[in-house]
């Protein structure tokens, strides 16, 4: 039986809910194994990053027949920057998908919420599918919302620093609050952290570092997707609460 739960982003349907990354490998034969290993179904790719003019550029190693590609914005500073990054790609025949980064920040990679806001107003208007990478504040998070963003990808932690999800409630308050899709982007560094964003009620999980700084880059891509599934499965399941006391597990008295 087909899985019928699946993810929708804008009219992309998605069974894998792991968005992977294609940064930071050591080679671009590597990268195919890990995305492969992983399951994912749809691939996030930085434009200004990609060196179209080289013999062997990573676009080549990207099957767009077996991957939903996700150009992304990562490196720009400004809601222009981001913008016309933006329109390259539409331009070059990939689509109106885009992930929107409008960084703030060079040392802490923080996202500009001002400019986030600007860039995805544009951008929908422009008939873009925008997926807004933002912090974990929620007020930011349901204005990028309001802006018509299809997707809120609130990071669990700063980019690239594998420190999992630090600030939980914040992430709970956006999924309440949520009226689109959630993805947890970024600062994930192991399979917990994304049993733990999607045990949360996150709609997927985007990561890159993860997989690709990991010493065995292959086997942490099949890890993660476990985790993704596992952590869904939980979260539809619904846990037990937690209680300060003991509960016996068998009856109290024999029959």
């Amino acid at each position: 039986m087909p899985n019928a739960d699946v993810l929708k982003v804008g009219e992309i349907t998605l069974h894998s809910r792991l968005i992977v990354g294609t940064g930071k490998y050591e080679t671009f034969e590597l990268m195919e194994r890990a995305l492969a290993e992983s399951g994912t179904e749809m691939v996030t790719v930085a434009l200004r990053r990609v060196d179209f003019d080289a013999k062997d550029h990573l676009m080549n190693h990207v099957d767009p027949k077996k991957y939903v590609i996700l150009p992304n914005t990562a490196g720009c500073y400004s809601a222009e920057d981001a913008i016309r990054v933006a329109r390259l790609g539409r331009e070059m025949g990939i689509g109106n998908l885009i992930k929107l980064e409008v960084l703030g920040d060079r040392d802490t990679l923080l996202p500009d919420p001002v400019g986030s806001l600007e860039a995805t107003q544009v951008l929908v208007k422009e008939g873009f599918t925008v997926m807004a990478y933002t912090s974990d504040d929620p007020v930011v998070a349901k204005r990028l919302a309001e802006a018509g963003a299809t997707v809120v990808m609130p990071a669990g932690a700063p980019i690239g620093s594998g420190q999992g999800i630090l600030n939980p409630n914040n992430i709970r308050i956006i999924l309440e609050q949520a009226t689109t899709p959630i993805i947890v982007d970024a600062g994930v560094g192991t399979a917990s952290d994304v049993s733990r964003a999607m045990e949360l009620g996150a709609d997927a999980v985007l990561l890159n570092t993860g997989i690709a700084g990991a010493k065995d880059p292959v086997r942490m891509a099949r890890a993660m997707k476990h985790a993704a599934i596992a952590g869904r499965e939980a979260y539809l399941a619904g846990r037990i609460p937690r209680k300060l006391y003991a509960t016996a597990s068998s009856p109290l008295l024999d029959f």
